[in-house]
């Protein structure tokens, strides 16, 4: 009877001790899972800014029967094209050469025919300027070099391209942006789950992106950048 008494008292014993330590368990994970609420989310930030420098490319080309008669023929045209930039208000600082490109059509001809000049040379005047408007205006001036007798040979390898460098001026203002509207995805989350925002727990910035508006106006640049946060959740 003491031995059956003992059992029934043991039995007790390690059943509330079962109950106490599951409840012990589920309140810890009760804990750990408030302790852990957190939502991810992503900020944007976009800005429309105009280009500060431009890239004007003016590439032109040549022939001749002689190498002496090349060079002569591509350095007046190099002088050409300066001036041609000096007289729309450009600093002779701004402006380089690049070395000229020659070749032999002699040499690389396979046909039975032969062109008539043996030599073809090219050359590139580098325009790089801030005054991106002037030279908006300018470009369309270029007829001017071809009446000179410049024969200019635009192309995609040419282009003109326009910059913006002044990255380091706005980065901060956009990336308290991007947070900003992360915070926002944050709050509407949390008051769809009944909770609030807390501390930030991890952030990343992603990379800015330069690109142009569109096609037609490559001198407006669309900058972005985007950020990930992970905010703490509250009861």
């Amino acid at each position: 009877m003491d031995r059956t008494l003992h059992g029934l008292a043991l039995g007790a014993l390690v059943a509330m001790g079962l109950v106490w330590s599951g409840s012990y368990v589920k309140d810890a994970a009760e804990v750990w899972q408030q302790a852990n609420r957190s939502v991810t989310v992503k900020g944007l930030a976009e800005r429309e800014v105009s280009a500060n420098v431009a890239l004007w490319p003016l590439h032109y080309s040549v022939t001749a029967n002689e190498l002496s008669e090349l060079q002569s023929k591509l350095a007046k045209d190099e002088q050409t094209i300066r001036d041609f930039l000096g007289e729309q208000g450009f600093e002779v600082a701004n402006i380089s050469v690049t070395p000229p490109q020659v070749q032999d059509r002699y040499a690389n001809n396979y046909s039975d025919s032969r062109p008539e000049e043996r030599y073809f040379g090219e050359a590139t005047v580098l325009l790089r300027s801030p005054k991106v408007a002037e030279v908006k205006a300018a470009m369309p001036q270029t007829s001017a070099l071809v009446r000179e007798g410049v024969l200019l040979s635009p192309n995609y390898e040419y282009r003109t391209e326009f910059l913006f460098t002044d990255l380091e001026r706005i980065k901060p203002e956009m990336i308290a942006a991007a947070t900003a509207d992360a915070r926002r995805a944050a709050q509407q989350f949390a008051e769809d789950s009944g909770s609030r925002v807390g501390s930030i727990k991890q952030a990343s910035q992603g990379y800015f992106s330069i690109e142009d508006l569109d096609s037609y106006t490559p001198d407006v640049k669309k900058v972005r950048v985007v950020t990930t946060i992970d905010y703490a959740l509250e009861e």
